[in-house]
């Protein structure tokens, strides 16, 4: 292989992710980048879905009916020679567990704040998990067309909530009505600009402060979360886009390295492929009842065809039909490289946290799967479509839309579903029905909180009866306590310091994952 070829292909990757509090205007900012990325020529707007064209990133009938995003999607486009990966995620906050695994698959965020609002609770959250990773995080104040709090005090939020530094590298003409345009502060090369003859007096003295008490640029900074460059704009009539995704796609990160389960870090210029799986999407296409599994590819050069080894099953795949994404749209590619993301057609092989890889197997470290929040026992409404029940419940859970539990060694006998929010299992119906025609009986579950549980002594028969909780099995056949209040798990870990009490599930070997 042509190692030039892979570094430069390497060198023109930005792969990111738009987080956000539902209703900061994401879905229309992720339409507006593709629009002046040349990649849509109309972008849709998530508001009066019945007069204007259905956004590109939404595909899922349920989100054009309800106007949110409860789904991932990876849409791709070129801009000024650099190839975008733009990973696309659900705002509601019902969906947070996606989010969290396609983070696992980004370089980059793109925090996006209502300036009427400021920082949310949702945008908290997601804000911590790309902390966690060490991501750099690009901030965009969204909805300047409106009148809201002063862009300083936005950043201050930003700085006081978050713990994050900032820095402007664009500035708002006025707002509101008043709101005429951004001004560029910097260079291309990241140098202070003057302020431009013209700009109005209050602007100018903002611009001054700035210059006096804010924060210099730092790309050191920035490229390891330290500092945040902060954007200004109006996804809506598209003023402040284009100077920020110029910017963005040269002060964001290429692909970097990933480590994998044993602590070892695999360079994306390494010239063997590999990869990992962070979602898994069923029946995209209706007609065809497919099977979509979104890979990562995080070394070497993927082509159409290679020969990989999923190391959990310890056997050979060959990947003949990988395709390029784009929300539902697809087309088959012949090549992929590091900070792609690609779909594969699954028979049910893969599973999310799955590595695929050429030479020695290895395996990425595992993606996270997170305690449940919301319970419910399911049946089908008719016993006559028990099979189509059952098959809807494990794609469904495959692609990490809900957790199924079981009974102790009571297999798909009366599952119960977990979920992190109640939308969850309103799509979970919805889905069942019109993908799998599978009418579903729901009967919720007094618990709300749940942990795998590990400790020697660990009675499940003895503990029910002694905590007031339920104890089942996951996918894995580990234990899971279920309890009603924090009260009740406070109680058993307060009888049982001992004991562990994990609210991800904990990795299973290689030889037991199935």
């Amino acid at each position: 292989m042509d190692e030039h070829k892979l570094r430069l292909e390497i060198s023109r990757r930005r792969t990111f992710a738009i987080i956000s509090h539902p209703d900061a205007g994401k879905t229309t900012l992720t339409e507006k980048l593709l629009l002046h990325g040349g990649a849509i020529h109309l972008a849709g707007a998530v508001k009066a879905r019945g007069a204007q064209r259905h956004v590109t990133s939404d595909w899922m009938e349920l989100e054009r009916q309800r106007g949110i995003s409860v789904t991932s999607s990876v849409l791709q486009f070129e801009h000024r020679g650099f190839r975008i990966n733009l990973l696309d995620t659900p705002g509601h906050q019902d969906f947070s567990e996606d989010t969290y695994r396609t983070l696992a698959a980004a370089d980059a965020a793109v925090m996006l704040i209502d300036s009427a609002k400021g920082v949310e609770a949702q945008t908290r959250k997601l804000f911590q998990v790309c902390r966690r990773r060490g991501i750099p995080i690009f901030t965009f104040v969204n909805k300047l067309d409106r009148l809201g709090r002063e862009p300083f005090d936005n950043l201050h939020e930003v700085e006081e909530v978050l713990g994050i530094r900032t820095c402007p590298i664009t500035w708002p003409r006025g707002q509101g009505q008043d709101f005429t345009g951004v001004l560029q502060l910097f260079d291309e090369d990241f140098r202070r600009r003057a302020v431009e003859d013209g700009t109005p007096a209050k602007v100018r003295e903002e611009v001054e402060l700035l210059e006096a008490a804010g924060d210099p640029f730092d790309r050191e900074k920035v490229l390891k979360g330290e500092l945040s460059p902060a954007f200004f704009g109006s996804a809506m009539t598209e003023v402040g886009v284009d100077e920020f995704l110029d910017a963005f796609v040269r002060l964001a990160p290429q692909p970097g390295p990933r480590l994998r389960v044993d602590g070892l870090a695999v360079e994306p210029a390494e010239p063997r492929f590999s990869g990992f799986i962070f979602k898994i999407q069923a029946n995209m296409d209706p007609a065809h009842r497919d099977r979509l599994a979104f890979l990562r590819v995080c070394s070497g050069r993927f082509y159409r065809g290679i020969d990989a080894r999923l190391p959990r099953e310890e056997k050979p795949l060959r990947l003949s039909t990988p395709h390029q994404l784009f929300g539902a749209d697809r087309q088959v590619i012949e090549e992929a490289w590091p900070g792609d993301v690609i779909g594969l057609f699954d028979t049910g092989s893969l599973r999310i946290g799955d590595t695929l890889c050429e030479g020695p197997p290895f395996e990425y470290a595992e993606l996270p799967r997170f305690s449940p929040e919301i319970f419910a026992r399911v049946r089908a409404k008719d016993a006559l479509k028990r099979k189509q029940f059952e098959k809807g419940l494990e794609q469904l859970a495959q692609e990490g839309a809900i957790q199924i539990l079981h009974a102790r060694g009571g297999g798909m006998r009366d599952p119960i579903v977990g979920a992190v929010g109640a939308l969850q299992l309103e799509v979970l119906q919805y889905r069942l029905l019109h993908e799998y025609g599978a009418d579903l009986v729901l009967e919720r579950l007094p618990y709300h909180l749940a942990r795998w549980v590990s400790g020697a002594g660990f009675d499940p028969a003895r503990f029910e009866a002694e905590v007031d909780s339920l104890c089942v099995e996951d996918r894995d056949q580990n234990p899971i306590a279920l309890f009603k209040s924090e009260w009740n798990l406070s109680y058993a870990m307060g009888r049982h310091p001992s004991w562990t009490w994990a609210p991800t599930a904990p990795v299973a070997p290689l030889s037991k994952r199935r």
